[in-house]
C-alpha cells in the first residue's frame, strides 16, 4: 500500500461513493419531473434533453473540464490548468482529503451534469434537439467550468479571495442555470400560444415522482459536500431536509391564500425551491436558520414564476423563478444566517458578523449571474445564427416527439390526439399528427 493510500479513509469514501450514486439519480429525476410538466407531444423530447446530458458533460468533464475547474490556478483566480487533461496522472491511490481523487473528480462531474440538464426546462417544447447536442458541452465548459473554479477551486477569487461561502453549489449549480435559462428563452422567444393557450403539465403523479428522486437525490447533493461521513455531513442532510419541507408548506400556503387551491405541482415545486435555496447554505446555518431559509424560498419563489408573464418571456419550466430565484435567496441569507459552529468561523449579520458577509455574498451572485447570462446569450446568439437555436414551427406545432424522435409517449394517443389503434407510432411529419393534449 502506497503513502498515499494510506489516507483513504474509508468510511468518507463508502458515504461519497453513495453520494455521488444519489447526484447522478437526479439527473433522471429531473427527467421525469419536466417530463410530467410538460404536454403529451414533447415528454420524450424532455426526457432526452437530461440524459444525453449526462454523456455529452461526462466526455467534456473528463478530457478538459475537471483539470479547468479543479486544477491548479493559471489565470488569478479564473480558471485552472490542462496539466491533469484527459484525467492525466490519476490513479486509485491518489487522494483528495480523505477520499481518492477520481471519486471527488466524479462526484464534481455529477454536479456539472445536472447544471446543464437544468436549463433545458426554460427552453422547453421549442429547442432544436441538434442545437442542444452542441449547446451543452460548449456551455459546460464555458459557463459551468469557470464559476466552479471561481468558487471551488484552488485559488478561485470567490471562494479563497473574496471568501464567499456557498456549501453545497448555490452559484455554479442554481444561479448559472436559472440566469443561463433566462438567456437562452430569451434567445428562443415564447412559445406558440404563449399567454393564450393552456399548457399545463400532462401528468403529475409524473412530476411528484421526479420531485421526490430529486428530494432524494439531494441529500447526496448537500450532504456528501461535507466530503466525508461527518458530523457536518450530519447537519447538512438535516438542513436539507428541513428546508424541503418548509419550502413546500410556504408554496402551499401562498397557493391557498392566492388561489384558494393547495395544488399537487404546487407541492412538488415548493419542495423544489427550498431545496435549491438551502444547497449553498446547508453546510453554512443552523437547523433554524434552515427552516427560515426553506420557507422564503417557497414563498417568494411561488410569486416568482408568475413573473414571466409580466416581463413576456417564456421560461417554460419555471427555472428562472425556481433556480435563478432560490439560488440567490439561498445565498443571499448565508449573510444573515451563517453560524461559526457549522462554517469554523465566518458568521452572519445575525450573530455579529456585521454587513460585510452580506456584501460578499451579494458581490457573488451578481457577478455569476452576470457572466452566466451574458456568455449563454452570446452563445445562444451564435448557435441560432450558425445551425438554428428553434425548431420549426411545424415541430413545435406537431410535437418535438414525434417529428425530431419518431416517438410518442402513449400509445394509440392516450392523454392526446395521437394515431388511431393499431396504427404505426412512425408517422411521417407531412401528415402533421397533432399529439397536443
Amino acid at each position: 500500500m502506497t503513502l498515499a493510500a494510506a489516507h483513504i479513509d474509508t468510511g468518507d469514501t463508502a458515504w461519497l461513493l453513495a453520494a455521488t450514486a444519489l447526484v447522478l439519480l437526479m439527473t433522471p429525476g429531473l427527467a421525469l419531473f419536466y417530463g410530467g410538466m410538460v404536454r403529451t407531444k414533447s415528454v420524450l423530447n424532455m426526457l432526452m434533453m437530461s440524459f444525453v446530458s449526462i454523456a455529452l458533460v461526462t466526455v467534456v468533464w473528463l478530457a478538459c473540464g475537471y483539470s479547468l475547474a479543479f486544477g491548479d490556478d493559471v489565470a488569478d483566480g479564473l480558471i485552472g490548468g490542462l496539466h491533469q487533461a484527459g484525467m492525466a496522472g490519476l490513479g486509485p491511490s491518489d487522494v483528495h482529503g480523505t477520499v481518492p481523487t477520481l471519486l471527488f473528480a466524479t462526484f464534481q462531474l455529477t454536479f456539472a451534469i445536472i447544471t446543464a440538464a437544468l436549463i433545458s426546462g426554460a427552453v422547453a417544447d421549442r429547442a432544436k434537439f441538434g442545437a442542444w447536442l452542441v449547446f451543452v458541452p460548449v456551455w459546460a465548459l464555458l459557463v459551468y467550468v469557470p464559476v466552479a473554479h471561481w468558487v471551488w477551486g484552488p485559488g478561485g477569487w470567490i471562494g479563497q479571495h473574496l471568501h464567499a461561502l456557498d456549501f453545497a453549489g448555490g452559484l455554479p449549480v442554481e444561479i448559472t442555470s436559472g440566469a443561463s435559462g433566462l438567456a437562452l428563452c430569451l434567445v428562443l422567444g415564447p412559445r406558440l400560444g404563449f399567454k393564450k393557450d393552456a399548457m399545463r403539465p400532462h401528468n403529475l403523479p409524473m412530476v411528484m415522482l421526479g420531485a421526490g428522486l430529486l428530494w432524494f437525490g439531494w441529500f447526496g447533493f448537500n450532504a456528501g459536500s461535507a466530503m466525508g461521513a461527518t458530523g457536518l455531513a450530519a447537519a447538512a442532510f438535516l438542513n436539507t431536509l428541513a428546508a424541503g419541507c418548509t419550502g413546500l408548506l410556504g408554496w402551499l400556503f401562498v397557493e391557498h391564500k392566492r388561489d384558494g387551491h393547495p395544488t399537487t405541482l404546487g407541492a412538488a415545486s415548493g419542495a423544489v425551491a427550498g431545496l435549491v435555496a438551502i444547497t449553498p447554505s446547508c453546510g453554512t446555518v443552523s437547523l433554524l436558520g434552515a427552516l427560515v431559509v426553506g420557507l422564503a424560498a417557497g414563498v417568494v419563489c411561488s410569486y416568482a414564476v408568475g413573473w414571466k408573464f409580466r416581463l413576456n418571456y417564456d421560461d417554460s419550466l419555471d427555472v428562472v423563478g425556481v433556480h435563478l430565484v432560490g439560488g440567490i435567496i439561498g445565498t443571499l441569507l448565508i449573510g444573515l444566517f451563517a453560524e461559526k459552529a457549522m462554517t469554523g468561523g465566518a458568521e452572519g449579520l445575525l450573530y455579529g458578523g456585521g454587513l460585510a458577509p452580506i456584501g460578499r455574498q451579494l458581490l457573488a451572485v451578481a457577478a455569476v449571474a452576470v457572466y452566466a447570462f451574458a456568455v449563454t446569450y452570446g452563445l445562444g446568439k451564435l448557435l441560432d445564427k450558425v445551425m438554428g437555436l428553434r425548431a420549426s414551427e411545424e415541430q413545435e406545432h406537431t410535437g418535438l416527439d414525434l417529428t425530431v424522435h419518431a416517438e410518442t409517449a402513449y400509445d394509440h394517443g392516450v392523454l392526446g390526439h395521437g394515431a388511431p389503434v393499431g396504427a404505426s407510432p412512425f408517422v411521417p411529419t407531412a401528415q402533421k399528427v397533432n399529439t397536443q393534449a
